[in-house]
């Protein structure tokens, strides 16, 4: 290698690792000044900053000790806004709901036809994220009430299936590369199909089909019961059991959103989350997905359904009817008062 060659690698290397740390420092400081932002919002304000991350699955957490709604895209966290829960005796539910219904004029069939906008419904008995008043602390029938223009901007990056937590604690989404549930080759060769054909429509595959509500799929893995149930559109289109490694050891309360496929196997967004404030939440790793084994029907329901987007939910609660509501997929945390 000459000098001159030599000197031209150099200055390359040099110049990408100064764009990198750059880019690194600028990303530091965005989320330091958003972290001052959050500590500063009043009632009925908002932060959002979507050109952090332009493109993603969309996850949502809501705070109810904080009285927040923190919205993250493919990881980073583009949003929060103040917002008003259940009151009590009308509390709003803890646990993983998905957005069952999209409704930009909707009026309550419930409260005097009061109106709703820009409603993202997240159970069939009537809680949704939308627009209303912000006083300051849980004042809501249960809903999850949000400044209008928040709830507009909202609207345009959510579709059916965007998964909701709602909690007293979670931690922020993490990433997870590994097959896990016993998953064929062939499995992850098919999800790389799709993600090539969204990018060849132009189409961003994780919302791909989804605005569809029989297309959104969802997994429910509960240790409790050692089963596991697929969801499709609400309906459920497979039962099985699992096989659990160490089934004596918790597999927590945590979400995980699909978002493609690598050389390495399927690629995930996770989220651990919890009913009450108190305690840390623990990040968790690719090993609860390695401890689990499902059976071959919802294995086959399952390879038959893959697509960007889809949510698989853990839990150490039973998976029954005393933790979802009606037709919903819904893991509960505590039962609606």
């Amino acid at each position: 290698m000459t000098d001159l060659t030599r000197r031209a690698v150099i200055e390359r290397i040099v110049a990408a690792s100064s764009a990198w740390l750059a880019a690194g420092l600028s990303l530091r400081i965005a989320h330091a000044q958003t972290a001052e932002e959050i500590h500063q919002l009043k009632p009925g304000q908002f932060v959002w900053h979507p050109e952090r991350e332009p493109e993603g699955p969309v996850s949502i957490i809501v705070s109810i000790p904080d009285q927040l709604v923190h919205v993250y895209r493919n990881g980073v966290r583009i949003g929060v806004s103040t917002c008003s829960t259940g009151k009590p005796g009308h509390t709003t539910p803890t646990g993983v709901f998905t957005i069952l219904q999209k409704d930009k004029d909707h009026h309550s069939s419930t409260y005097d036809d009061a109106p709703m906008p820009n409603m993202n419904r997240i159970t069939w008995s009537g809680v949704a994220l939308h627009a209303g008043n912000l006083p300051g602390y849980p004042a809501s029938h249960g809903c999850i009430r949000l400044p209008m223009k928040f709830s507009e901007v909202l609207f345009g990056v959510t579709h059916v299936g965007t998964p909701v937590i709602v909690a007293g604690a979670a931690s922020t989404p993490f990433d997870i590369t590994h097959p896990g549930l016993a998953l064929s080759g062939d499995a992850v060769q098919e999800l790389d199909a799709v993600q090539v054909a969204a990018v060849q429509a132009k189409k961003n595959p994780w919302q791909a089909d989804v605005d569809d509500f029989s297309k959104p799929v969802s997994v429910v893995v509960s240790r409790a019961d050692l089963s596991v149930i697929v969801f499709q559109g609400g309906d459920i289109v497979a039962q099985d059991k699992i096989a659990l490694r160490n089934p004596e050891q918790p597999l927590g309360s945590n979400v995980f959103v699909l978002t493609g496929a690598s050389g390495a196997g399927m690629t995930w967004k996770g989220i651990s989350h919890q009913a009450e404030a108190a305690g840390a939440v623990a990040q968790t790793d690719a090993s609860v997905i390695q401890r689990i084994t499902i059976g071959k029907s919802a294995l086959d329901a399952l390879q038959e359904r893959w697509h960007p987007g889809l949510v698989l939910v853990t839990t150490d609660f039973p998976a029954h009817a005393d933790t979802r509501t009606g037709k919903d997929f819904v893991i509960m945390s505590q039962l609606v008062s």
